[in-house]
């Protein structure tokens, strides 16, 4: 029983496809794919077009849906195609991967020859290998580049070089590319040489390898860099731009604060040109924000990422070659948001391995954020902490790795962001980016530069390490080069070093391509016996690809097509019987395939009849094994038979599925799968050899013979040298495994066998031999070796002692300490035996008198025991890859304030707290606090604290009083502190965020805002307008409360109101919405309602409120008022009145307000039809037969339908009556009257019973007798022949009536009747299956039949049905094509099985051999299987339809107008009659006088008038699922000033205010200062208050006076002067000279007239700035400067200045004799070979020392090296000798040192 084609399942289907495998010979190949089907497919292997079968190295795992082919110890002659093919009953599907397997790398050669093992199979050609690839290079412009590569493979491959995917040749300008042969050695080699490298060189280099059994290609990156320019000679001069001034306005490109900007130039020229990226002049660098990259249509782009207002400026692309340069500009403008951060993110660096902390501050503490790196959201977790606290937001990033290295974003609403780079210093200085998009066939490449160089880095993907072909490293950089992606390649990319690493994820997109195009010109040819010769021409275009042609088969009467065979080329193809299973008759198709898809089939015109017979397809060959393997002999048959196996003439059994031959231990097995047979004799040995093995079946006859030799053993794995890396007591296994079982090996390390020990176990297990080191130690590391029989395996073990870490500090720690304190500074690591070394200045620490080195355990010490200023720097502590780092500061007790420095500022608000804090250099130390020269004492509102060196005054509650200086005094010192108190700004309690309030017409509305203050002033805006205080709007103040009502709110009355409390906003978004439009009466929402017609029709409603307006439709069409339909409106009342309405005014009617609608379902009745008078006498009529008859009648209604009835059957046109209707009157007519036509006619009026009738009576008198005088006779004709009757009739002129099947025949086409005296004739014509049947002639009473036989010929489908998918309403045809032509109804069409209903819409054409199936405007409905049936054949197919959809054919466009224009919208749809809504920011717009909606067909028109500047926004219009929208802009008119800026003089120090007033509220302005615009900063404030423009400058200079302008668009005003009056500054006190001597303190004091004077000091001409030994701090007018420590050469003049007041004095220092403080020892003995330190400490740092050998000054060298650091001098003896024995001398001034050095130990041998 056949399947209905609801049953047929689906066809097979391939989820993942296989993919391509290399692997190494002697490996093990996996090929996977995942298919699906229902039912669920057999899926088999084939290689070769030949199915696999399981075996001891093949197998076929299969788990669920997802089938494998694993191949153990794949060899050279297992590569190949393997085809993974799945069938089941619905279809076939099948998917191809190809497995390459390498040689591996042959063994050394022996000295003997009798000893070298035999190749292995398939050894010879190869495919090109790259024996070393070309590496990158990174070099100045103007160098010399050389790449080369070489290359092995037979034949020798043909190399070619590529850039950037282009050929060289193809290179714009390549003169200066030339290729030479490369170094001689194996292989091909060819060297690419670039003389005089340029900027446009730089790219991805390729070289490829091709020859007849591959290709191979390897890349490398070139990078040329600008040459460094020289810097200037002065360092503080600004650098000279590079660039040429602009000669034009430059472009304007405005971004939102936190958006990328993205600038792209092309540039074209010979030579190619350079280019340079410039900002403000400079030259611009990529960096983290800003990248500079080549895009893919050549175009040079810089992007920048995140934009800030710090990068705002003129960007200049400039390009140059050697005819010229060229610039383009732009000038960026960042706008920032309205609501910004209260304090932005800061830049951070961290250690890898440590932590990076980012904070920033939020304007409010309940504005919720978002972390994130660059586009990826950041979520809470152990490695990135988020803490709220108040408005601080603060990120943790722990365990700092390379790739944390990045821009990190604190994001709050309304996208406001603030962006800083996080810096992670490690090995990795530039990591890889997050992820790289290539497209396949592209080259990647990817970068990393390094801290050190010479660094060697792996990289890997997906865990498994790349081939060192696309590795280069030179110098910090690191690349990989992949030329030529594929998708194989995509993965996660990583690069290590050591413990750091950094990982993109490499992803490869694929490049769609279309199928090929089918054959051309098929044709089949029938020639020989059981064959088939097909011919086609290739397809047209020919595709770029390669592809092949596919071939299949189908047995006619089957569904199923079956593959033959693929070939290459088109042509004649012969296709004999051994390619069919069984007898029968076969059809034929073919196709194209190409790795991008298969073309459409082409069918074969024709079917062929085909017998399979037995011959060979594969023979026999010589088998030739090694001793113990087994043997397989395997032929195929090109048919499925059975055959007899012989060995050496003796029959095998085949009956058994194994056997045994003789007495011998020798044992076969012989197995059948489909047309393979294979015979497998098992572990056959060497007295097997030269065994005869035949095969035999009918008409095949086939032998080979069997050699088996001795089998040498070699190394399955490792191939290489495998290098392995263990920490010490790791388990170390290292496994050799041989192709031999049980063959022995010994093990080497060093080159020295290794003895069995505990600590070193050697263990063989079949052909594994492995060396087992249980607990590995540091002394295990060396090269290890298996050697057998000439061959070896190396393994290069290096153990080592786990990493040291650093367990305490994790974090830099500081130290403070004074003179002569003991210090101590310690580190914790993870190990107790692990080394340390203690580094001060990045020079190693020597244990001494003063510094001691100390372990405990863990624990690591460095102790000072006695700490000077001179031992303070930068300590580290280093274990292992680890540092520790401490800092120590000493200060002399000569100073006991350690902080602060200077004089401190401390601006509060009211009831804040304060905390002043001062640090001294001892903890017991007392002070003194006072505040304005009162000593303070302390109460509830102020508080002294004490802790360690530490006090504090704390104020916790500030009040105004608590203004002034206070100071912290001991002895003679002091620290000042300025405090000033203001009122707090006011806040705004609530509300805290966006209020957005909904109200309807006429409700009252209210805004309430709280306040910090009662009496604080408030400002209310609306859409940035100042409002104005009215019966609508009213303005109310209750205690620290603001209000703004609105008593009767009207729709314009919303918008964006704003509370200014001058420090502090809120905002409220107001809609206020019209009533909904309500129909009150009639309740009911749909009615139905009659009437009669014609008649007076009235509908009526009634809505509230009575202003609304209404719209009537009529079966969904809008009516117009017109005199046959009248609209009417009188207070709430709506009418639609019909005065005459007709039956053809029935419908649905529908009333619509804007928010309710109510339906009237009218129907109109018509007035009963009546007869009037007949025209003619009903009583009998009487005619003579042929006459004509004709009765009629009238009626009432003249578009009344009657029913005419004979004899009480009804009547129908045709058999000689006519039926007509002529307005009124209906007419019966007989054209010539019968026996038959007589009786009683009645013409009814409608088919009711009881219904109006009109009867008439007709008599005919009867015709002569007529008789037949001769019989029909029985014909048998075949299907599409004539067949003719014939018989005679008498009186000749008598009427014969010719029937078939008892059918009266209508003469047609096909039927022909024709008359001869008394001979009749009835002729059919191509007589069909269905014409069988009974011919009777009948004339009179008598009649004659005779049977008409038609014999059946086949009908066969050669073109089958394809499936259709249409669109609704299109057109859609069928078409089959058959063996013959058929004759009409040949073939049946049916749908679902069931015959196609009659449908106006389907129609059925044929022309020869095609039959078409037309189906005119689809529906939904149409959607189904289809089938076109023939006697003995059938095809279906599936016609899917799809919605029509709705399309815009014309789109609505953008309108920009002028504020107070028209705007009009137009688009044009694909129907009519769509109704659709037009909205405007989202707001649905109704018909109004400044809102005109019209539909004219498909095209739809807006027009809006009166336009303000708030009507921009969206437009939009929507009809169903589809949305069109356009920009509606409406531009202000131009702003002027109003008021323009007036000059100001003020005095230095003082705030300027510049004031102009505008025209409109809402205007950007720009502020400019002697011509340059300026940007708000912490002295300069720009504000808008309504119309009001402000600056203000606070503490003015003589720099800020100069001109100043205010622009708005086309408008200015300015420019006016601002003169800064120069504050009158005096000396009140002058300075005195002092007199010190060298060692001792020196202060200055000088007391100006004003308070806030800032002044500088000189000594000797040179500036004094505070910091080691100078100390100056200001106390009010006082000015102080202390020096400490003097020094002969401090002597001279000290000049204090202050504005143009100044003050002289002279500072006197008594020289002090040069004297040794610690002097080195008197004798000190040193190994050879080591470095001898003598160390003296003078009285005073500068002094001059002098060191002398046996009398003789030493200089400074190799040998000798001098330091000085402060007081402490040092003489470095390098490398010790004998020779270095004897005496030195240390001289400081007058006074010396003598050291007597003693060498032990002897000198080493020199070689």
């Amino acid at each position: 029983m056949k399947a209905g084609s609801g049953d047929q399942g689906s066809p097979p289907c391939f989820l993942r496809f296989p993919r391509p495998v290399r692997v190494v010979s002697g490996a093990e190949a996996e090929l996977k794919c995942v298919v699906l089907g229902e039912p669920p497919p057999i899926v088999v292997w084939e290689k070769g077009g030949q199915q696999l079968a399981a075996s001891d190295r093949l197998s076929f795992p299969v788990d669920g849906a997802e089938h494998c082919l694993l191949l153990s110890g794949a060899l050279p002659t297992d590569a190949g195609v393997y085809v993974c093919r799945a069938r089941n009953s619905a279809g076939e599907a099948y998917a191809a991967a190809a497995v390459t397997v390498l040689e591996p790398p042959a063994p050394e050669p022996e000295p003997q020859l009798a000893e070298r093992p035999l190749p292995p199979p398939g050894a010879g050609e190869g495919a090109p290998v790259f024996l070393t690839g070309p590496r990158s290079q990174w070099v100045l412009r103007g160098a010399e580049v050389v790449l080369e590569c070489q290359v092995g493979g037979l034949p020798a491959p043909t190399l070619y070089w590529e850039k950037d995917g282009m050929a060289l040749d193809e290179v714009w300008d390549s003169s200066h590319f030339s290729l030479e042969p490369g170094r001689a050695g194996a292989g091909a080699s060819l060297a690419l040489r670039i003389l005089a490298a340029r900027l446009p060189d730089s790219g991805v280099y390729v070289c490829h390898a091709r020859n007849a059994h591959g290709h191979a290609r390897a890349g490398a990156l070139l990078q040329v860099q600008q040459p460094p320019e020289s810097p200037p000679e002065d360092p503080d001069e600004a650098p000279t731009p590079v660039v040429e001034p602009l000669k034009c306005a430059p472009k304007t490109f405005w971004v939102n604060e936190g958006k990328h900007a993205k600038f792209r130039c092309y540039v074209m020229g010979k030579p190619e040109p350079e280019i340079e990226w410039h900002w403000e002049g400079r030259p611009l660098l990529p960096d983290r924000r800003r990248l500079m990259y080549r895009d893919r249509d050549g175009g040079f782009v810089l992007k920048v990422l995140y934009c800030q207002a710090k990068d705002r400026g003129l960007y200049v692309c400039a390009a140059r070659n050697s005819a010229g340069q060229t610039l383009s500009a732009v000038q960026l403008h960042v706008k920032e948001p309205r609501l910004r951060f209260s304090r932005p993110l800061q830049d951070v660096e961290g250690r890898e391995h440590g932590i990076a902390v980012l904070e920033c501050k939020v304007p409010n503490s309940r504005i919720p954020t978002a972390w994130f790196r660059e586009d990826q959201r950041l979520l809470p977790c152990r490695k990135y902490e988020q803490i709220e606290e108040g408005t601080v937001r603060r990120l943790i990033i722990h365990r700092l790795k390379a790739d944390d290295d990045g821009v990190y974003l604190c994001e709050m609403r309304g996208r406001v962001r603030t962006v800083a780079n996080v810096t992670v210093k490690g090995p990795i200085l530039k990591r890889l980016p997050r992820k790289l998009d290539v497209f396949e066939g592209e080259n990647a490449v990817l970068l990393v530069e390094t801290r050190e160089a010479g660094m060697e880095g792996r990289w890997s993907r997906d865990g498994e390490d790349l081939p060192a072909t696309c590795q280069s490293s030179s110098g910090h950089m690191h690349a990989l080069v992949l030329p030529g992606v594929t998708r194989e390649d995509a993965g996660e990319v990583t690069f290590s070093l050591g413990n750091s690493r950094t990982t993109t994820l490499l992803r490869v997109k694929c490049i769609k391509h279309s199928p090929p195009g089918p054959p051309v010109l098929a044709e089949m040819f029938k020639g020989h016996r059981n064959t088939v010769l097909l011919t086609w021409k290739p397809p047209d275009p020919t595709p770029e690809t390669p592809f092949i042609y596919r071939l299949e088969r189908q047995e006619v009467g089957s569904e199923d097509w079956v593959q033959c065979f693929s070939i290459e080329k088109a042509g004649a193809v012969e296709v004999p019987g051994d390619c069919v299973p069984t007898e029968g008759d076969y059809r034929f198709r073919v196709c194209t395939v190409s790795e991008h898809g298969r073309s459409p089939h082409v069918v074969f015109h024709g079917s062929a009849h085909l017998v399979p017979t037995a011959r060979l397809v594969a023979g026999l060959e010589e088998v030739q094994v090694y001793d113990g393997e087994d043997a397989v002999f395997s032929l195929d048959l090109s048919t499925v038979i059975q055959g007899t196996w012989f060995l050496n003439g003796e029959e095998l059994k085949s009956n058994e599925p194994e056997g045994q031959v003789g007495p011998g231990p020798l044992r076969y097995r012989v197995e059948q799968r489909g047309l393979q047979h294979r015979l497998i004799l098992q572990a056959v040995r060497h007295q097997d050899s030269g065994a005869l093995i035949g095969f035999s079946c009918p008409g095949v006859q086939d032998s080979a013979a069997l050699t088996i030799q001795e089998s040498p053993v070699h190394i399955l794995s490792p191939q290489d040298k495998v290098s392995l890396t263990f920490t010490t007591s790791d388990r170390v296994v290292l496994t050799c495994e041989l192709s031999r079982v049980d063959f022995p090996a010994s093990w080497y390390k060093d080159g020295q066998q290794v003895d069995e020990s505990e600590s070193l176990v050697v263990k063989m297990d079949g052909r594994k031999h492995r060396l087992i080191l249980p607990e590995a130690q540091v002394q295990d590391s060396g090269e290890f070796e298996c050697r057998t029989e000439g061959v070896s395996a190396f393994f290069s073990v290096t153990v080592q002692d786990p990493p040291v870490h650093i367990v305490a500090p994790r974090e830099h720690v500081f130290v403070h300490a004074i003179t002569s304190e003991c210090v101590m500074l310690t580190c914790e690591v993870d190990r107790e035996d692990a080394p340390v070394h203690w580094f001060k200045d990045g020079q190693e620490v020597e244990e001494s008198d003063f510094v001691l080195l100390e372990s405990e355990g863990p624990h690591h010490r460095l102790v000072l025991p006695s700490a000077q200023p001179s031992i303070g720097g930068e300590f580290q502590c280093v274990a292992g890859d680890e540092r520790a780092y401490f800092t120590v500061t000493i200060t002399d007790v000569s100073s006991w304030i350690v902080y602060p420095s200077g004089k401190v500022y401390v601006a509060a608000v009211r009831l804040e707290r304060v905390v002043l804090t001062c640090e001294l250099c001892r903890p017991w130390a007392e002070v003194r606090w006072t505040k304005d020269g009162e000593e303070v004492v302390e109460s509830p509102t102020l508080l002294l604290q004490k802790e360690d060196a530490v006090r504090r005054l704390v104020l916790p509650a500030v009040q105004l009083e608590d203004s002034g200086e206070y100071l912290c005094e001991i002895d003679d010192e002091s620290a000042s502190f300025t405090v000033t108190v203001t009122e707090p700004p006011v806040r705004i309690l609530y509300p805290r965020d966006e209020v957005t309030l909904v109200a309807v017409s006429l409700e009252c509305v209210v805004l309430m805002c709280e306040l910090s203050w009662e009496d604080a002033p408030v400002r209310w805006y609306k859409d940035g307008l100042e409002v104005e205080e009215s019966e609508a709007l009213v303005l109310e103040s209750d205690g620290p409360r603001r209000r703004l009502v609105l008593p009767a709110a009207q729709p314009q009355d919303g918008g964006e109101f704003v509370c200014d409390a001058g420090d502090d906003s809120a905002f409220f978004t107001v809609t206020v919405t019209a009533p909904p439009e309500r129909i009150v009466h009639p309740a009911a929402r749909s009615l139905d309602l009659q009437f009669r017609a014609p008649g007076r029709v009235e509908l009526r409603c009634e809505v509230a409120p009575a202003g609304s307006q209404v719209r009537w439709y009529k079966d969904g069409l809008e009516v117009e008022a017109s005199e046959a339909l009248q609209l009417g409106a009188e207070g709430p009342t709506r009418t639609l009145t019909l005065p005459h309405a007709q039956p053809e005014d029935a419908g649905e009617y529908v009333c619509e307000t804007r928010d309710e609608a109510v339906t009237f379902n009218v129907s109109l009745a018509e007035p009963p039809v009546q007869f009037l008078a007949p025209e003619a006498a009903p009583g009998p009529l009487c005619v003579a037969p042929g006459e004509p008859v004709v009765l009629s009648c009238e009626l009432s209604r003249a578009g009344a339908l009657v029913f005419w009835s004979h004899n009480g059957k009804p009547v129908q046109t045709g058999e000689g009556l006519e039926l007509r209707a002529e307005g009124p009157r209906r007419v019966l007519c007989i054209r010539a009257a019968d026996l038959a036509h007589a009786g009683l006619y009645t013409c009814q009026c409608g088919a009711a019973p009881g219904a109006p009738s009109l009867s008439f009576t007709v008599q005919v008198a009867e015709p002569p007798l007529v008789k037949l005088v001769s019989e029909l006779t029985p014909l048998t004709v075949h299907e599409g022949d004539d067949a003719t009757f014939r018989c005679e009739v008498s009186p000749p002129d008598a009427d014969i009536t010719w029937l078939r099947n008892g059918v009266v025949i209508t003469p047609g086409p096909q039927l022909e009747t024709t008359q001869n005296g008394s001979s009749r004739t009835l002729t059919v014509r191509s007589c069909r299956l269905e014409d069988a049947g009974t011919v009777t002639a009948r004339a009179g009473g008598t009649s004659t039949s005779a049977r008409l036989h038609v014999r059946e010929t086949e009908l066969l489908f050669l073109r089958r049905l394809q499936d259709v998918r249409a669109e609704e309403g299109q057109d859609v045809c069928l078409e089959v094509e058959t063996g013959r032509v058929g004759a009409a109804g040949a073939v049946r069409w049916v749908r679902g099985g069931a015959p196609l209903p009659p449908d106006s819409r389907l129609s059925t054409a044929q022309d020869g051999h095609v039959f078409r199936l037309f189906i005119h405007s689809v529906v939904l409905a149409d959607q189904g299987t289809y089938g076109c049936e023939s006697h003995h054949d059938r095809t279906l197919a599936r016609l899917s339809v799809r919605p029509k959809q709705l399309r815009v054919l014309r789109p609505l466009e953008d309108v920009t107008i002028i504020e107070g224009g028209n705007a009009t919208f137009q688009l044009e749809l694909s129907q009519e009659g769509v109704t659709g809504e037009w909205a405007r920011g989202g707001v649905r717009l109704q018909p109004g006088p400044k809102c005109q909606i019209q539909a004219e067909g498909p095209t739809h028109h807006l027009v809006l008038s009166g336009l303000g500047l708030a009507d921009s926004g969206c437009i939009s219009f929507t009809a169903d699922t589809l949305r069109c929208a356009a920009r509606l802009t409406v531009r202000e008119a131009p702003v002027t000033i109003v008021r323009g800026l007036q000059d100001l003089e003020v005095t230095e120090g003082d705030t300027a205010t510049f004031e102009c007033t505008l025209s409109q509220a809402l205007a950007d302005v720009t502020w400019e200062k002697d011509g340059q615009p300026l940007t708000p900063s912490a002295r300069l404030r720009l504000q808008a208050l309504g119309t009001r423009r402000l600056l203000q400058l606070r503490r003015c200079s003589p720099l800020d006076a100069g001109t100043y302008s205010c622009v708005v668009g086309m408008a200015r005003t300015g420019p006016v002067h601002l003169v800064v009056r120069e504050r009158k500054v005096s000396v009140l006190s002058e300075l005195r000279s002092v007199s010190a001597r060298e060692g001792d303190g020196a202060t200055f004091e000088c007391t100006v007239s004003e308070v806030e004077t800032a002044g500088s000091w000189e000594l000797g001409g040179r500036p004094l700035r505070p910091g080691g030994r100078v100390r100056i701090r200001q106390e009010g007018k006082k000015h102080i400067l202390v020096l400490s420590e003097l020094r002969a050469e401090d002597a001279g003049e000290v000049r204090f200045q202050a504005g143009p007041a100044q003050s002289v004095a002279q500072l006197e220092v008594e020289a002090l004799p040069l004297q040794m403080r610690r002097r080195p020892p008197r004798e000190k003995t040193v190994l050879v070979g080591r470095r001898a330190v003598l160390e003296v400490t003078v009285s005073r740092p500068g002094g001059q020392v002098c060191w002398l050998r046996e009398g003789a000054e030493l200089c400074p060298g190799d040998k000798y090296q001098l330091r000085s650091h402060g007081p402490t001098h040092s003489l470095v003896i390098h490398d010790v000798r004998p020779e270095d024995q004897g005496t030195y001398c240390c001289r400081a001034g007058q006074d010396s040192a003598y050291t007597r050095l003693l060498v032990e130990g002897d000198a080493p041998l020199s070689t």
